[in-house]
């Protein structure tokens, strides 16, 4: 279903933008939390560097807050439309939601945030292969 070369398939697997050949993060597991954070400098297939300068990854914050409301508003449709909980019930499946998923909005905040700046490119896996 997702092939290599579709940004959505960079942005779930956390893959490099650029050749979606190795994961950014040292850490696969994102729930491992004293290393959701690290990441390889660089690609080994392509050598993009993922931090492309100071601070880079501050601008996922912003797509967070997004991610973030998605979740929230997918747990109110479930807890509030679908098995018609109470409106406090629902608001603590909301909060349950948003802590249990926090690891997995981190990520996949800061893939959809390189992947804004950084796209596909099958001949830098080409280059790097010769």
């Amino acid at each position: 279903m997702l092939k290599k070369g579709n940004k959505l398939y960079s942005i779930l697997t956390g893959s490099c933008p650029r050749c979606h050949e190795e994961s950014m993060y040292l850490e696969k597991n994102p729930y491992q939390l004293s290393k959701i954070y690290k990441m390889a400098e660089r690609c080994g297939h392509c050598n993009l560097k993922y931090k492309i300068e100071p601070s880079f990854f501050y601008g996922a914050m912003y797509v967070s807050y997004g991610v973030g409301i998605a979740f929230a508003i997918a747990a109110f449709v479930i807890a509030k439309l679908l098995i018609k909980t109470s409106l406090i019930n629902t608001f603590i499946s909301i909060i349950i939601t948003l802590i249990v998923f926090m690891p997995i909005i981190m990520r996949l905040s800061r893939n959809i945030w390189i992947n804004l700046f950084i796209r596909f490119n099958a001949k830098a896996i080409q280059n790097n292969t010769n």
